[in-house]
């Protein structure tokens, strides 16, 4: 797939997981897979999961007087609080989202590092489009984790919102000879992301819209997480070959 500058023809192997209970461990087994596609182990990945309730914090955020208080807050409303090697701003998920990480080898991996934020975001951006819902790329004004390639999603008919929201952040971890990209799309029920996320941005003193945290459904009532995994791999199968 010349999209994303690939090496090789080699298909990508798909990893659909539970997850494990432990959402530090589910976060880490991603650095693994990494480091096993880099020594050459494993070939091109492409792993999916729906995750345990967890508040991702970026690297910046531990530096913040308020960490502390966010990390409290992100507890009390059941979301284990971690702290993620990659990307910016804290970020929330629970089972109505998914995970997805794409792990290819790449002898100059660094060099296609930003233009990567924007194929994947166009990729994900026409996933939606296949579920119904009206998405496309570019930040959300206020939103948490902010990005220029985040997937919004826009109210259409029978939406239950009239605004933008995000609906995809993304995050990348480069080393020599492969790349992650990870991505968490917010697919079910936006209401307790958006409550902790709240809570915690607050707690951090940074600005942040609560209107911007929506979900899928919001815009296209009874959207599942199922429906939307499978729609997610039959875009990528339009594009690269896709082993079970």
């Amino acid at each position: 797939m010349t999209m994303w500058n690939r090496q090789a023809d080699d298909p990508l192997t798909l990893l659909q997981e539970d997850p494990s209970g432990d959402p530090g461990a589910d976060l880490e087994r991603g650095v693994q897979l990494l480091r096993e596609v880099q020594a050459g182990e494993r070939g091109p990945l492409l792993r999916l999961y729906r995750p345990d309730a967890t508040l991702a914090f970026g690297q910046r955020d531990v530096r913040l007087a308020g960490f502390e208080q966010a990390r409290e807050a992100a507890e009390h409303h059941g979301f284990t609080p971690l702290v993620r090697k990659a990307g910016g701003r804290a970020a929330a998920y629970h089972r109505g989202t998914l995970i997805v990480d794409h792990i290819e080898p790449q002898s100059e991996a660094i060099m296609h590092q930003q233009q990567r934020f924007e194929i994947f975001a166009r990729l994900y951006a026409d996933a939606f489009r296949r579920v119904g819902v009206q998405a496309e790329v570019g930040p959300v004004d206020g939103e948490y984790c902010v990005g220029d390639y985040s997937v919004r999603g826009l109210p259409g008919p029978g939406s239950a919102i009239n605004h933008a929201v995000k609906l995809v952040g993304t995050a990348q971890r480069v080393v020599s000879g492969a790349w992650l990209f990870s991505s968490v799309f917010v697919v079910e029920n936006s209401k307790p992301l958006r409550t902790v996320l709240d809570a915690v941005y607050r707690a951090m003193e940074v600005p942040m819209d609560p209107a911007t945290v929506g979900a899928g459904d919001d815009l296209v009532p009874g959207l599942s997480t199922e429906v939307f995994s499978e729609a997610l791999v039959a875009e990528y199968r339009d594009h690269v070959s896709v082993s079970e």
